[in-house]
């Protein structure tokens, strides 16, 4: 079963698509040690998602994704293009976001990015800024129509654009 870990992740599909992470995820926060415990993690496993683990660990959100990612293999995943595509010309850029600011204060980037790309017009693009490539939030856009494409823009800084159709 593939995957794509995220915040809103509940705890039990990424323990079922991915069994062996669990020692990783109790490592990190150790308060989920409750998790061997059939009962509990029928319970807890089923209601909790990886951002709630993170605020009960005392981890920053990303951190803790970034590093269930690379458990599960997911950090490799390719570029949505290797080359910028002929439809991502500065000038069309009438947004742009901050992803790693706006999980420094708990809110997550998806909800924002949604809603922005709503009021956009046809071939208008946004601009989102982070520390990481958003795969899921790629995948989430490119299936709903959007066109996306992602590049590094230094080391450890991502820029990925999404175009409205």
């Amino acid at each position: 079963m593939s995957l794509s870990i995220t915040p809103e992740t509940r705890i039990s599909e990424l323990l079922e698509a991915y069994p062996g992470i669990e020692e990783q995820l109790i490592a990190r926060v150790p308060r989920l040690a409750k998790l061997r415990n059939p009962v509990l993690r029928e319970t807890v496993a089923r209601v909790a998602t990886i951002e709630r683990a993170a605020h009960m660990g005392g981890l920053a959100t990303r951190d803790l994704v970034l590093d269930l990612r690379r458990a599960a293999g997911q950090d490799n995943e390719p570029l949505v293009s290797s080359d910028a595509p002929a439809w991502l010309d500065p000038a069309r850029v009438r947004l742009e976001i901050d992803a790693d600011a706006m999980l420094a204060t708990g809110e997550h980037p998806v909800g924002k990015v949604r809603q922005s790309m709503a009021n956009l017009e046809s071939g208008e693009i946004l601009r989102l800024t982070s520390s990481f490539r958003p795969m899921p939030l790629i995948d989430l856009m490119q299936k709903g129509g959007a066109q996306v494409y992602s590049a590094e823009t230094e080391p450890g800084r991502f820029a990925t654009w999404f175009c409205r159709p």
